[in-house]
């Protein structure tokens, strides 16, 4: 875990002593289960609940004689309660019975901290695209500008992709969701299941349909899928941001603190460095995706290859998942948005951009598409060369632009408005 991208609420979800905590909450739970249907006395219970959460430089101290985390921590969770009592803990259970099923209850949390923060994100782009529903700027394909949209366009089509997005985290939220308590190869030979159903129950968790000794592990890399492809979606956010923030188009800029400094050499420099650093979290996020990918063939039962992976990939991929989407909200809420430069920007190539237009009208008028589209182009490319207007050209060569605006290529504009309103109810 970095601690440059992570922020305090999801650290505090992956830190150790979260860790080891979720673990006494399923041992207890798992010998309340037992208690309950007399594998375990209710004297044994008593102590297993008032035993305190071991600390981590127990557990460390203790696993330099044992090499195994699970029976250093349970050493050290059994250490202050009678021997009767603790030969009771963790009855009929196998490590990742343990291990997995807290990891299930750590997941949905992390997934639910990582959902809220996509929806403020979600809502950060929907105000902003309505504020600037109007306010028109160039299209761009190929990097070369096409045709009249509007800012607020733009931003429309980010938040329906936040939206997706929060969808796809939802599904994986409920595959993860997941714990066993079924013993050493699953077979619930040395248990009951109702000690699984019940913890899972408590824990707010389903149960994996035929477990093997661990949940399985493409519930895991689909969660990691879905997190990088948020990421990517914040990318594109991103990534459009600093295109518009370049010196020539200065279109956009991110917001600054007083104690911004872009460069050590330029003090004149306003660098896009937030949308920088968003667009390089999205590419260890995806590389996160495809290593989870690599965990999901086990061999046999079970194998312990999985496990070193995930120590890494799963807490730091919803850190920096977490991290990315809230300082992509900061970064929509607080850009400086340039709406002359924009409308400079539309007439930066002299009516190139509306030459689709007047092609369509020479069509509406019954000339025919080839001779309409390499007259337009002719004229089109004369501007390029000359520098004049398009509609001069075009007026020289007898042909009427006519009603070739902007604002004519908002015609049908409201309709995706519609849509983002919908959007909009859906946050409230």
């Amino acid at each position: 875990m970095i601690a440059r991208y992570s922020r305090p609420e999801m650290v505090e979800i992956w830190s150790p002593e979260t860790r080891f905590a979720t673990w006494v909450r399923v041992e207890v739970l798992a010998s309340q289960a037992q208690a309950f249907i007399g594998a375990v006395p209710e004297k044994a219970l008593v102590d297993i609940r008032r035993a305190p959460v071991p600390s981590v430089e127990r557990v460390a101290e203790i696993e330099k004689d044992r090499d195994h985390e699970v029976l250093s921590f349970l050493a050290a969770f059994c250490e202050g309660m009678p021997e009767d009592s603790a030969r009771w803990v963790h009855l009929g259970m196998t490590s990742y019975d343990l291990v997995d099923t807290a990891l299930g209850h750590t997941l949905a949390q992390g997934t639910d901290l990582l959902l809220a923060a996509v929806r403020r994100l979600r809502r950060a782009l929907v105000d902003r695209a309505i504020e600037h529903w109007n306010t028109v700027c160039i299209g761009r394909t190929h990097g070369v500008h096409a045709e009249p949209t509007t800012f607020g366009h733009k931003l429309a089509g980010f938040a329906f992709a936040v939206d997706r997005s929060a969808r796809r985290l939802r599904a994986a939220r409920e595959a993860v969701a997941v714990g066993t308590i079924s013993g050493s190869v699953g077979t619930y030979a040395l248990i009951d299941p109702f000690v699984e159903k019940f913890v899972c129950g408590e824990l707010g968790l389903g149960v994996e349909q035929a477990p093997s000794q661990v949940v399985a592990r493409d519930r895991h890399a689909q969660l990691v899928q879905a997190v990088a492809t948020l990421g990517a979606c914040v990318e594109q956010i991103a990534l459009e941001l600093r295109l518009l923030q370049r010196t020539e188009v200065r279109e956009v800029e991110e917001g600054r603190s007083v104690a911004y400094q872009g460069s050590s050499a330029m003090p004149h420099k306003r660098n896009p460095t937030t949308s920088e650093r968003l667009c390089g979290l999205a590419r260890l996020l995806r590389g996160h995706a495809a290593t989870m990918l690599e965990d999901v063939a086990l061999w046999h039962e079970r194998d312990l290859a999985h496990q070193s992976v995930e120590r890494v990939v799963l807490p730091d991929s919803m850190l920096v998942g977490h991290y990315q989407v809230t300082a992509a909200t900061e970064l929509v809420e607080n850009m400086t948005v340039f709406p002359d430069r924009m409308r400079a920007n539309v007439d930066h190539t002299g009516g190139l951009a509306l030459s689709s237009a007047v092609l369509a009208d020479l069509l509406q008028n019954g000339v025919e598409r080839e001779k309409a589209y390499r007259t337009v182009q002719a004229a089109a490319d004369a501007s390029v060369e000359t520098g004049e207007h398009l509609t001069l050209l075009l007026q020289r060569a007898g042909i009427d632009p006519g009603s070739a605006a902007p604002e004519r290529f908002l015609r049908h504009h409201d309709i995706v408005l519609s849509r983002l309103e919908t959007l909009r109810e859906l946050e409230d």
